[in-house]
């Protein structure tokens, strides 16, 4: 019987929610901010800086591209 991993996208998702949500709070409270539409251009700007610096392959990217993503979709920055 081959193998088989029914269902993996839950998983992939679970893990996304829980990057997403170490990213999202650690950026929040960093600038002592209750909501992503409350961050400053500026400070998108250094979290941009910081996601670049990154290494590529950090799991951490998708909760940084997805934070910078939702700013610029509620900010009309896009």
């Amino acid at each position: 019987m081959a193998f088989e991993w029914r269902k993996m996208y839950k998983s992939e998702d679970n893990i996304e929610y829980q990057i997403n949500d170490i990213v999202y709070d650690t950026i929040l409270s960093h600038y002592e901010v209750d909501e992503i539409s409350d961050l400053t251009e500026e400070n998108i700007k250094e979290v941009q800086s910081f996601y670049d610096d990154m290494n590529e392959y950090s799991v951490m990217c998708i909760g940084f591209v997805n934070l910078i993503g939702k700013w610029e979709e509620e900010s009309g920055n896009g």
